[in-house]
């Protein structure tokens, strides 16, 4: 699975691993292993429930959460929250932060606009870019 900045989640081990340079749309064939990479950050994102918490996380007041805080507006329990926070954090969106037994999340600042990115066609880049 992909991680962005750079980190492959390998098993339990974390291997440094480069995003592709080329998005999917870019008129070029992309690398099976590229591609391979790109899917598993893209499955952790596609689950209405990790949508949510990248949603929740991001809007709340100091732009990071716990578990804690996550679980009643979700309506799951805090082991389901957590696991959807460990798949988020594996793919290189959220970070986490220990604070004694509590543990808060924040969005990786570069990782929604790099997957973004490579998802935008070249032309809607350069417009965008030209603005």
């Amino acid at each position: 699975m992909l991680l962005l900045e750079g980190r492959n989640h390998v098993g339990t081990a974390l291997v440094e691993t480069p995003l592709p340079q080329i998005s999917p749309l870019a008129g070029e064939p992309i690398e099976r292993a590229d591609a391979e990479r790109l899917a598993g950050v893209l499955k952790a994102l596609a689950d209405p429930a990790r949508l949510r918490l990248l949603s929740l996380i991001q809007s709340a007041p100091e732009g990071e959460a716990c578990v804690c805080d996550l679980t009643a507006p979700l309506g799951l329990s805090q082991p389901t929250v957590s696991h959807h926070l460990r798949i988020l954090t594996e793919a290189g969106l959220l970070n986490r932060d220990k604070r004694g037994v509590w543990a808060y999340y924040s969005l990786v600042p570069s990782a929604i606009a790099t997957v973004a990115e490579l998802l935008t066609l070249p032309r809607k880049r350069a417009t965008k870019k030209a603005r």
